[in-house]
């Protein structure tokens, strides 16, 4: 009885509890897509896209393609899982595809074939030209209808202007998709350039084949996509319509839905002018105190007068040491005077492939006119000296008024120059190259690889010019200690331009040009070249000789066209039409006005050529700079064996010839804005017989000058009268190694802050 009853209490408890168990189960709620209760149901599959769905594939003839996998979405536009896809075709002799796997053939697939071969392995050509429509199926639900454009193997595309002849000769425009989106821009011409902001239609000619075979497909090939090498020139859109950005040109490659090919190039119009001015003001020159800011506006218009924006300007300063150039500003750090100009420099600015330098002047560089930055006040130096035939160099610092003690050098330097920033001075010998910490007084290193002159340092610190006689050998040395190119010859004298781009080497009758851009250049002359000198701006450089002559930076552009491609030559560095009189050694003027110039022979001359430098975008024929000789006349009180160097201050104010012989005078030239300067000299203290090698200070106050006859550095002070030698000269006691003293003939220097620093 008791189990009993034990029993049913366990029924009574167990019964219900189970009841309530399962009526908790839950079954799927199932949503339809029009919100009732029968339908179509949320999550099933009922849209399925293949792309590119307006353009299609395009495949030669037995090309094999592959169809990009499909996206299936259901009615909310959830993406769906398909286990399967089912491809088809509409016309299997133009593009036959693999029902299960979407792998295209632009013919026919073979099919039971027999001898082992599977299906589906091989591509049989049927040569049919046309258009077949793939879609894909599954789970109920169909594709859009894929175009695949079947033609024979395309040979070129080649972008130009759009046709007027669209049966015999069609371009793309002929031919649009049916489902093309409508495109408003008009065509790219291929002709002319596009200015900043403006669109055009990139129209292009897709051929077979080539010489008399050629067949122009261009309404068989489906659509073309397009991308630029440079894309900061221009973008394209999937239409392709190009938007034109920054100046320059680049090449489009124009591409096919399983093919690429070069096609053409895209030009956005050159500047023509770079205006320079100051902020609220129609004045070209400045006052500027030391630390200070000066912006400085550039106002740059195009080919077609549209201004330009966002434009990558190349600022430089002709004293850089002293008063460098911002990106549109300069702040001056030591006194001293300067000029800044803005160049529009390739292959920073305005850019283009080589073989289209000069096609619409892209790839040519333009030059803004010249801002005179003057900045107040008086610095100190220290100055190096050292001599071609002593082992030793001399630190000289007037902060402190303090000679320091002589260091000695592993060998006799042949050559000396400073970094612009003053931090290190390359010496040159037959041995090595010599670095020396000019900031330490000392040594720092000695590289054995390279030997020969040091010509030049470039403006950014970088660089090297250094030439080996003996190997015949000219090295582009990076400062850091690698030489990083080579070119053959002896380069006896070098320069760059002021953003370090270019430098031009004077190689005896031969001209040798290294730029960024276009790397080594190799041009005869008619003269032997002793010197050469970078204009101001930059936009070429004269060469001193039996007759002075100059090169202009624009090269000259010879323009052809073959099969419908535009191609350029250029001659580099070509002459500027400038023949002065005979110069030993020349220098050009901050200001951009004078080229003065020196001889020795057949008697001590000086030159003045007042020259006018050209701004803005190169002319068709190239840059040519008018040059006249307004002084050509005796360098008075001075016999001259050779002439050393013509040193103009960074003002333009004042200019000194150095040289050997005697006379104890260091003629002086007082330029003139409009004709002939005053010329005259500084008579030398002593019996010092003449200023062998000389260096201004950066303020222009001072001129440090090595002496023959009495192995000294004289000190030409500036006064209200001008220039005087009234001050104690330096004794460096520089000696031979038979401990005879020498001649100072290798002089640097470097800015100090007056009260040091």
């Amino acid at each position: 009885m008791r189990r009993f009853v034990t029993l049913v209490v366990l029924l009574l408890f167990t019964i219900p509890f189970g009841i309530s168990i399962s009526g908790c189960s839950k079954k799927s709620v199932v949503v339809y897509c029009d919100g009732g209760d029968s339908g179509v149901q949320v999550g099933q599959i009922t849209t399925i896209t293949l792309q590119p769905r307006i353009y299609g594939v395009s495949l030669n003839y037995a090309q094999i393609g592959q169809i990009n996998t499909p996206s299936a979405t259901d009615c909310k536009g959830n993406s769906g899982s398909v286990n399967t896809f089912t491809y088809g075709t509409t016309d299997m002799t133009i593009a036959d595809i693999v029902p299960s796997t979407g792998r295209l053939c632009a013919g026919t697939w073979n099919r039971n074939t027999g001898g082992g071969i599977p299906d589906f392995t091989t591509c049989n050509p049927t040569n049919k030209s046309g258009t077949a429509y793939i879609t894909v199926s599954a789970d109920g639900a169909s594709s859009n209808p894929l175009p695949v454009f079947v033609h024979p193997q395309v040979t070129s595309v080649v972008l130009g202007s759009p046709t007027t002849d669209c049966t015999n000769d069609p371009t793309t425009n002929c031919c649009p998709l049916a489902a093309q989106a409508t495109v408003t821009a008009p065509p790219y011409p291929g002709t002319s350039c596009l200015s900043q902001g403006v669109t055009g239609q990139l129209v292009a000619r897709v051929f077979s084949g080539s010489g008399t075979s050629r067949q122009n497909i261009s309404c068989l090939a489906g659509h073309l996509s397009y991308t630029p090498q440079d894309g900061s020139i221009v973008t394209i859109d999937e239409n392709g319509v190009a938007t034109a950005h920054a100046p320059g040109s680049t090449i489009i490659s124009a591409f096919l839905s399983q093919a690429g090919s070069s096609a053409g190039f895209f030009s956005t119009c050159p500047p023509a002018s770079i205006q320079l001015s100051l902020p609220n003001s129609s004045l070209t020159s400045v006052t500027v105190n030391q630390n200070n800011t000066q912006p400085i506006t550039a106002t740059v218009k195009d080919t077609n007068g549209v201004s330009l924006t966002g434009i990558n300007l190349t600022y430089q300063s002709t004293t850089p040491t002293t008063i460098p150039a911002g990106s549109g500003s300069v702040t001056p750090i030591f006194p001293g005077a300067g000029a800044i100009t803005a160049l529009c420099q390739p292959p920073a600015c305005n850019p283009s492939p080589i073989n289209q330098i000069g096609l619409y002047g892209n790839g040519k560089p333009v030059a803004s006119n010249p801002i005179a930055v003057t900045s107040p006040g008086t610095n100190s130096t220290v100055l190096y000296v050292a001599s071609t035939q002593s082992q030793y160099i001399v630190p000289v610092d007037f902060t402190t008024t303090t000679q320091g003690a002589p260091v000695r050098l592993p060998y006799a330097p042949n050559s000396m120059v400073i970094s612009q920033d003053g931090s290190t001075i390359y010496m040159g010998s037959t041995n090595e190259l010599m670095v020396f910490n000019a900031l330490g007084n000392a040594l720092a290193r000695e590289d054995t690889t390279v030997n020969g002159q040091v010509l030049a340092v470039s403006p950014d610190n970088n660089t090297l010019i250094i030439s080996d006689p003996a190997r015949q050998i000219i090295y582009l040395y990076g400062s850091a200690g690698a030489v990083q190119s080579t070119y053959g010859g002896v380069g006896t004298r070098a320069q760059f331009t002021p953003d370090s781009q270019t430098v031009y080497i004077t190689a005896g009758n031969q001209l040798i040009v290294h730029s960024v851009f276009t790397g080594w250049t190799s041009i005869p002359l008619a003269i032997t070249a002793t010197d050469v000198t970078v204009t101001s701006p930059s936009v070429g450089a004269f060469f001193a000789g039996t007759t002075t002559t100059a090169r202009g930076y624009c090269p000259v552009t010879t323009v052809t066209s073959t099969n419908g491609q535009t191609t350029t030559t250029n001659v580099y560095y070509p002459d500027a039409g400038v023949a002065g009189p005979k110069t030993d050694r020349v220098a050009a003027t901050n200001d951009g006005l004078h080229v003065l110039g020196a001889t020795s022979t057949p008697t001590a001359t000086f030159i003045d050529l007042r020259v006018s430098i050209p701004t803005g975008a190169c002319p068709p024929a190239g840059l040519q700079f008018p040059s006249t000789a307004v002084l050509t006349s005796v360098l008075p009180g001075a016999t001259a064996t050779s002439i050393t160097e013509v040193v103009p201050t960074s003002d333009s104010a004042v200019a000194f010839v150095t040289y050997t012989g005697s006379g104890g005078v260091v003629p002086q030239y007082l330029p003139a804005a409009n004709g002939a300067g005053a010329l005259g000299n500084v008579k030398l203290s002593g019996t010092a017989a003449a200023p062998v090698k000389g260096v201004f200070s950066s303020d222009n106050t001072t001129f440090y000058v090595g002496t023959s006859g009495d192995n000294l550095v004289h000190i030409l002070t500036r006064g209200t009268g001008g220039f005087q030698d009234g001050t104690a000269p330096i004794a460096p006691k520089l000696t031979d190694t038979n401990g005879n003293f020498v001649t100072p003939n290798l002089l640097v220097q470097r800015p100090r802050k007056a009260t040091g620093g």
